[in-house]
Protein backbone atom coordinates (compact mmCIF):
# COMPACT_ATOMS: atom_id res chain seq x y z
CA UNK A 1 0.00 0.00 0.00
CA UNK A 2 2.77 2.39 0.86
CA UNK A 3 4.42 1.75 -2.50
CA UNK A 4 1.12 2.33 -4.28
CA UNK A 5 0.55 5.56 -2.39
CA UNK A 6 4.04 6.73 -3.21
CA UNK A 7 3.43 5.98 -6.91
CA UNK A 8 0.16 7.91 -6.90
CA UNK A 9 1.84 10.84 -5.18
CA UNK A 10 4.60 10.86 -7.79
CA UNK A 11 2.03 10.82 -10.63
CA UNK A 12 0.06 13.67 -9.03
CA UNK A 13 3.17 15.74 -8.50
CA UNK A 14 4.27 15.13 -12.10
CA UNK A 15 0.86 16.16 -13.41
CA UNK A 16 0.88 19.27 -11.24
CA UNK A 17 4.37 20.16 -12.44
CA UNK A 18 3.35 19.65 -16.06
CA UNK A 19 0.27 21.77 -15.59
CA UNK A 20 2.32 24.50 -13.97
CA UNK A 21 4.79 24.48 -16.79
CA UNK A 22 1.94 24.63 -19.33
CA UNK A 23 0.30 27.52 -17.44
CA UNK A 24 3.54 29.48 -17.23
CA UNK A 25 4.21 28.91 -20.89
CA UNK A 26 0.78 29.79 -22.23
CA UNK A 27 -0.47 32.24 -19.63
CA UNK A 28 2.65 34.24 -19.05
CA UNK A 29 3.97 33.71 -22.58
CA UNK A 30 0.89 33.33 -24.81
CA UNK A 31 2.93 34.05 -27.92
CA UNK A 32 4.38 30.57 -27.70
CA UNK A 33 1.21 28.91 -29.11
CA UNK A 34 1.69 26.55 -32.03
CA UNK A 35 -0.72 28.21 -34.48
CA UNK A 36 -1.23 31.69 -32.97
CA UNK A 37 1.20 34.44 -32.06
CA UNK A 38 -0.11 37.17 -29.73
CA UNK A 39 1.32 40.67 -30.05
CA UNK A 40 0.44 43.89 -28.29
CA UNK A 41 0.66 47.37 -29.71
CA UNK A 42 -1.14 50.60 -30.59
CA UNK A 43 -2.93 51.93 -33.64
CA UNK A 44 -0.17 54.00 -35.20
CA UNK A 45 -0.52 57.78 -35.22
CA UNK A 46 0.38 59.41 -38.53
CA UNK A 47 -0.12 63.12 -39.11
CA UNK A 48 0.42 65.69 -41.84
CA UNK A 49 0.47 69.47 -41.58
CA UNK A 50 -0.50 71.11 -44.90
CA UNK A 51 0.58 74.70 -45.57
CA UNK A 52 0.04 77.30 -48.31
CA UNK A 53 2.66 77.70 -51.04
CA UNK A 54 1.91 81.46 -51.11
CA UNK A 55 2.07 84.15 -48.46
CA UNK A 56 -0.89 86.37 -47.61
CA UNK A 57 -3.67 86.85 -45.10
CA UNK A 58 -6.00 83.88 -44.54
CA UNK A 59 -9.59 84.87 -45.27
CA UNK A 60 -11.39 81.51 -44.97
CA UNK A 61 -10.95 78.37 -42.85
CA UNK A 62 -13.48 75.84 -44.13
CA UNK A 63 -13.13 72.90 -41.70
CA UNK A 64 -12.87 72.52 -37.94
CA UNK A 65 -11.42 69.99 -35.50
CA UNK A 66 -12.95 66.55 -35.89
CA UNK A 67 -14.02 67.08 -39.50
CA UNK A 68 -13.46 64.18 -41.89
CA UNK A 69 -11.76 65.38 -45.07
CA UNK A 70 -11.13 63.65 -48.37
CA UNK A 71 -8.14 64.16 -50.62
CA UNK A 72 -8.78 67.24 -52.78
CA UNK A 73 -11.30 68.92 -50.46
CA UNK A 74 -10.93 72.71 -50.22
CA UNK A 75 -10.01 73.48 -46.60
CA UNK A 76 -8.73 77.10 -46.57
CA UNK A 77 -8.06 80.16 -48.78
CA UNK A 78 -5.96 83.31 -48.61
CA UNK A 79 -6.57 86.78 -50.10
CA UNK A 80 -6.02 86.30 -53.85
CA UNK A 81 -6.40 89.87 -55.18
CA UNK A 82 -2.69 90.50 -55.73
CA UNK A 83 -2.28 87.13 -57.42
CA UNK A 84 -5.33 87.67 -59.65
CA UNK A 85 -3.98 91.06 -60.81
CA UNK A 86 -0.54 89.59 -61.49
CA UNK A 87 -2.12 86.76 -63.48
CA UNK A 88 -4.18 89.17 -65.61
CA UNK A 89 -1.09 91.27 -66.35
CA UNK A 90 0.98 88.23 -67.31
CA UNK A 91 -1.73 86.92 -69.63
CA UNK A 92 -2.09 90.28 -71.42
CA UNK A 93 1.67 90.49 -71.94
CA UNK A 94 1.72 86.99 -73.34
CA UNK A 95 -1.21 87.73 -75.67
CA UNK A 96 0.53 90.86 -77.00
CA UNK A 97 3.76 89.01 -77.76
CA UNK A 98 1.80 86.17 -79.33
CA UNK A 99 0.18 88.63 -81.75
CA UNK A 100 3.61 90.01 -82.68
CA UNK A 101 4.93 86.50 -83.28
CA UNK A 102 1.93 85.59 -85.45
CA UNK A 103 2.37 88.76 -87.52
CA UNK A 104 6.01 87.96 -88.19
CA UNK A 105 5.42 84.26 -88.82
CA UNK A 106 2.61 84.95 -91.32
CA UNK A 107 4.85 87.27 -93.35
CA UNK A 108 3.70 90.19 -95.51
CA UNK A 109 0.08 90.40 -96.54
CA UNK A 110 -0.69 90.20 -100.27
CA UNK A 111 -1.91 93.80 -100.17
CA UNK A 112 1.42 94.96 -98.77
CA UNK A 113 3.32 93.12 -101.50
CA UNK A 114 1.03 94.58 -104.19
CA UNK A 115 1.48 98.08 -102.78
CA UNK A 116 5.28 97.74 -102.72
CA UNK A 117 5.24 96.46 -106.30
CA UNK A 118 3.05 99.34 -107.53
CA UNK A 119 5.35 101.89 -105.87
CA UNK A 120 8.40 100.28 -107.44
CA UNK A 121 6.85 100.23 -110.90
CA UNK A 122 5.76 103.86 -110.61
CA UNK A 123 9.27 104.98 -109.68
CA UNK A 124 10.65 102.85 -112.50
CA UNK A 125 8.48 104.76 -114.95
CA UNK A 126 9.69 108.06 -113.51
CA UNK A 127 13.28 106.90 -113.77
CA UNK A 128 12.85 105.85 -117.43
CA UNK A 129 11.14 109.15 -118.28
CA UNK A 130 13.97 111.14 -116.66
CA UNK A 131 16.52 109.08 -118.55
CA UNK A 132 14.78 109.89 -121.85
CA UNK A 133 14.70 113.57 -120.90
CA UNK A 134 18.38 113.51 -120.03
CA UNK A 135 19.32 111.83 -123.32
CA UNK A 136 17.27 114.43 -125.25
CA UNK A 137 18.99 117.27 -123.42
CA UNK A 138 22.40 115.85 -124.30
CA UNK A 139 21.33 115.74 -127.97
CA UNK A 140 20.16 119.38 -127.95
CA UNK A 141 23.23 120.70 -126.15
CA UNK A 142 25.57 120.74 -129.27
CA UNK A 143 22.88 122.50 -131.32
CA UNK A 144 22.54 125.27 -128.73
CA UNK A 145 18.92 124.32 -128.08
CA UNK A 146 19.74 123.40 -124.46
CA UNK A 147 22.05 125.01 -121.96
CA UNK A 148 24.55 123.42 -119.62
CA UNK A 149 22.16 124.19 -116.77
CA UNK A 150 19.41 122.20 -118.51
CA UNK A 151 21.79 119.29 -118.81
CA UNK A 152 22.74 119.44 -115.11
CA UNK A 153 19.10 119.64 -114.02
CA UNK A 154 18.16 116.65 -116.18
CA UNK A 155 21.09 114.67 -114.79
CA UNK A 156 20.10 115.47 -111.19
CA UNK A 157 16.53 114.38 -111.84
CA UNK A 158 17.80 111.18 -113.44
CA UNK A 159 20.02 110.31 -110.48
CA UNK A 160 17.30 111.05 -107.93
CA UNK A 161 14.74 108.94 -109.76
CA UNK A 162 17.25 106.07 -110.03
CA UNK A 163 17.84 106.11 -106.25
CA UNK A 164 14.12 106.23 -105.54
CA UNK A 165 13.52 103.30 -107.84
CA UNK A 166 16.30 101.20 -106.26
CA UNK A 167 14.91 101.89 -102.77
CA UNK A 168 11.39 100.88 -103.84
CA UNK A 169 12.79 97.77 -105.49
CA UNK A 170 14.47 96.66 -102.26
CA UNK A 171 11.27 97.35 -100.33
CA UNK A 172 9.36 95.12 -102.73
CA UNK A 173 11.95 92.33 -102.40
CA UNK A 174 11.72 92.47 -98.58
CA UNK A 175 7.95 92.39 -98.73
CA UNK A 176 8.08 89.23 -100.87
CA UNK A 177 10.64 87.51 -98.59
CA UNK A 178 8.89 88.48 -95.37
CA UNK A 179 10.51 88.91 -91.91
CA UNK A 180 13.94 87.49 -91.17
CA UNK A 181 14.16 84.10 -89.44
CA UNK A 182 16.17 85.70 -86.66
CA UNK A 183 13.38 88.20 -85.95
CA UNK A 184 10.82 85.39 -85.83
CA UNK A 185 13.03 83.38 -83.45
CA UNK A 186 13.47 86.40 -81.17
CA UNK A 187 9.73 87.05 -81.15
CA UNK A 188 9.04 83.38 -80.38
CA UNK A 189 11.52 83.39 -77.48
CA UNK A 190 9.93 86.53 -76.04
CA UNK A 191 6.47 84.99 -76.29
CA UNK A 192 7.54 81.71 -74.68
CA UNK A 193 9.10 83.60 -71.77
CA UNK A 194 5.89 85.58 -71.31
CA UNK A 195 3.81 82.38 -71.53
CA UNK A 196 5.98 80.78 -68.85
CA UNK A 197 5.52 83.83 -66.64
CA UNK A 198 1.76 83.60 -67.16
CA UNK A 199 1.82 79.90 -66.25
CA UNK A 200 3.74 80.68 -63.07
CA UNK A 201 1.28 83.43 -62.19
CA UNK A 202 -1.58 81.01 -62.76
CA UNK A 203 0.07 78.43 -60.47
CA UNK A 204 0.58 81.07 -57.78
CA UNK A 205 -3.06 82.10 -58.09
CA UNK A 206 -4.15 78.46 -57.73
CA UNK A 207 -1.97 78.15 -54.64
CA UNK A 208 -4.13 80.69 -52.83
CA UNK A 209 -6.45 77.73 -52.17
CA UNK A 210 -5.41 74.94 -49.82
CA UNK A 211 -6.69 71.42 -50.47
CA UNK A 212 -6.53 68.33 -48.27
CA UNK A 213 -3.50 66.32 -49.47
CA UNK A 214 -4.86 63.00 -48.15
CA UNK A 215 -7.92 61.46 -46.50
CA UNK A 216 -7.99 62.02 -42.76
CA UNK A 217 -9.48 63.72 -39.70
CA UNK A 218 -8.70 67.30 -38.71
CA UNK A 219 -6.98 67.26 -35.33
CA UNK A 220 -6.07 70.93 -34.95
CA UNK A 221 -6.61 74.31 -36.61
CA UNK A 222 -3.22 75.87 -36.16
CA UNK A 223 -4.10 79.19 -37.86
CA UNK A 224 -7.29 81.22 -38.07
CA UNK A 225 -8.74 83.83 -40.48
CA UNK A 226 -6.65 86.98 -40.25
CA UNK A 227 -3.38 85.12 -39.63
CA UNK A 228 -0.56 85.49 -42.14
CA UNK A 229 0.03 82.27 -44.07
CA UNK A 230 3.41 81.24 -45.44
CA UNK A 231 4.97 78.06 -46.87
CA UNK A 232 6.78 77.43 -43.58
CA UNK A 233 3.67 77.73 -41.37
CA UNK A 234 1.26 74.76 -41.17
CA UNK A 235 -2.44 75.57 -41.25
CA UNK A 236 -3.94 72.29 -39.99
CA UNK A 237 -2.88 69.06 -38.38
CA UNK A 238 -4.60 66.13 -40.13
CA UNK A 239 -4.49 62.57 -38.82
CA UNK A 240 -4.20 59.98 -41.58
CA UNK A 241 -6.63 57.07 -41.33
CA UNK A 242 -6.00 55.15 -44.54
CA UNK A 243 -4.21 52.82 -44.52
CA UNK A 244 -4.55 52.03 -40.81
CA UNK A 245 -2.12 49.75 -39.02
CA UNK A 246 -1.24 48.57 -35.53
CA UNK A 247 2.41 48.97 -34.57
CA UNK A 248 3.70 46.15 -32.36
CA UNK A 249 7.01 44.52 -31.53
CA UNK A 250 7.93 40.86 -31.81
CA UNK A 251 10.67 39.19 -29.80
CA UNK A 252 13.65 37.81 -31.65
CA UNK A 253 12.79 34.10 -30.99
CA UNK A 254 9.36 34.62 -32.61
CA UNK A 255 10.68 36.56 -35.60
CA UNK A 256 11.17 33.45 -37.69
CA UNK A 257 7.54 32.45 -37.24
CA UNK A 258 6.19 35.60 -38.89
CA UNK A 259 5.79 36.24 -42.60
CA UNK A 260 4.37 39.04 -44.72
CA UNK A 261 0.73 38.58 -45.60
CA UNK A 262 -0.11 36.35 -42.62
CA UNK A 263 -3.73 36.92 -41.52
CA UNK A 264 -4.36 38.45 -38.11
CA UNK A 265 -7.28 39.36 -35.85
CA UNK A 266 -7.13 42.66 -33.98
CA UNK A 267 -9.10 43.29 -30.79
CA UNK A 268 -9.34 46.25 -28.41
CA UNK A 269 -10.54 46.85 -24.86
CA UNK A 270 -12.93 49.55 -26.11
CA UNK A 271 -15.04 47.08 -28.09
CA UNK A 272 -15.02 43.71 -26.28
CA UNK A 273 -16.13 40.80 -28.40
CA UNK A 274 -15.34 42.52 -31.66
CA UNK A 275 -12.41 41.67 -33.88
CA UNK A 276 -11.01 43.41 -36.94
CA UNK A 277 -9.50 41.61 -39.86
CA UNK A 278 -5.88 42.40 -40.64
CA UNK A 279 -2.63 41.05 -42.02
CA UNK A 280 1.09 41.42 -41.46
CA UNK A 281 2.22 44.17 -43.84
CA UNK A 282 5.69 45.10 -42.60
CA UNK A 283 8.48 43.48 -40.60
CA UNK A 284 11.46 45.64 -39.68
CA UNK A 285 14.70 44.44 -41.27
CA UNK A 286 16.74 45.42 -38.19
CA UNK A 287 16.32 45.20 -34.43
CA UNK A 288 14.88 48.16 -32.59
CA UNK A 289 18.16 48.57 -30.70
CA UNK A 290 21.57 47.97 -32.26
CA UNK A 291 23.10 44.85 -30.66
CA UNK A 292 26.57 44.80 -29.18
CA UNK A 293 29.43 43.19 -31.05
CA UNK A 294 29.29 40.14 -28.79
CA UNK A 295 25.91 38.93 -27.53
CA UNK A 296 25.15 36.20 -25.07
CA UNK A 297 22.26 33.85 -25.70
CA UNK A 298 20.20 35.60 -23.01
CA UNK A 299 20.76 39.10 -24.43
CA UNK A 300 19.96 38.02 -27.99
CA UNK A 301 16.49 36.90 -26.96
CA UNK A 302 15.70 40.41 -25.69
CA UNK A 303 15.94 42.00 -29.12
CA UNK A 304 12.63 43.13 -30.63
CA UNK A 305 11.57 43.98 -34.18
CA UNK A 306 8.83 46.37 -35.25
CA UNK A 307 5.82 44.85 -36.99
CA UNK A 308 2.96 46.61 -38.74
CA UNK A 309 -0.34 44.80 -38.94
CA UNK A 310 -2.68 46.48 -41.41
CA UNK A 311 -6.26 46.40 -40.21
CA UNK A 312 -9.69 46.90 -41.80
CA UNK A 313 -11.68 49.66 -40.11
CA UNK A 314 -14.81 50.08 -42.21
CA UNK A 315 -16.86 50.62 -39.05
CA UNK A 316 -14.61 53.56 -38.12
CA UNK A 317 -14.27 52.26 -34.57
CA UNK A 318 -10.49 52.17 -34.25
CA UNK A 319 -8.87 55.39 -33.12
CA UNK A 320 -5.29 56.51 -33.51
CA UNK A 321 -3.17 55.58 -30.49
CA UNK A 322 -5.70 52.97 -29.26
CA UNK A 323 -4.09 49.93 -27.56
CA UNK A 324 -4.77 46.71 -29.43
CA UNK A 325 -4.11 42.98 -29.20
CA UNK A 326 -3.06 41.10 -32.33
CA UNK A 327 -3.53 37.39 -32.88
CA UNK A 328 -1.47 36.33 -35.89
CA UNK A 329 -2.58 33.10 -37.53
CA UNK A 330 0.56 31.02 -38.09
CA UNK A 331 -1.20 28.04 -39.66
CA UNK A 332 -0.55 27.33 -43.36
CA UNK A 333 -3.01 29.09 -45.71
CA UNK A 334 -5.99 27.08 -46.80
CA UNK A 335 -6.42 26.07 -50.43
CA UNK A 336 -7.97 28.88 -52.44
CA UNK A 337 -7.09 31.58 -49.91
CA UNK A 338 -6.21 34.89 -51.67
CA UNK A 339 -2.47 35.47 -51.88
CA UNK A 340 -2.77 39.27 -51.70
CA UNK A 341 -4.33 40.49 -48.43
CA UNK A 342 -6.77 43.37 -48.35
CA UNK A 343 -9.95 44.65 -46.78
CA UNK A 344 -12.32 44.16 -49.70
CA UNK A 345 -15.88 43.85 -48.39
CA UNK A 346 -15.15 44.24 -44.68
CA UNK A 347 -17.69 43.15 -42.11
CA UNK A 348 -17.75 46.47 -40.31
CA UNK A 349 -15.60 45.31 -37.45
CA UNK A 350 -17.88 42.62 -36.02
CA UNK A 351 -16.50 39.23 -35.14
Amino acid sequence: MNARRRLVAVVVLAAAAGGGIWWLTHRLHPSMGADTLLLYGNVDIREIQPAFNDSDVINRMLVSEGAVVKKGDLIATIDDRRYAARLAQAKQQADSLKATLDRLANGSRPEEIAQAKATMEGLLATYENNKTLYDRTLGLLPKGAASTEDRDNAEAQLNASRENYEAAKQTYILAVKGPRAEDIAAARAAYEAAAAAASLAEREYADTKLYAPEDGIVEDRILEPGDMASPSTPVYTIALTDPLWVRAYVAEPDLGRLGLGMPAAVTTDSFPGRSYRGWVGYIAPTAEFTPKTVETTELRTRLVYQVRVYVCNSGNQLRLGMPATIAVDLSPPAAGQPAAPGCGADNGGRS
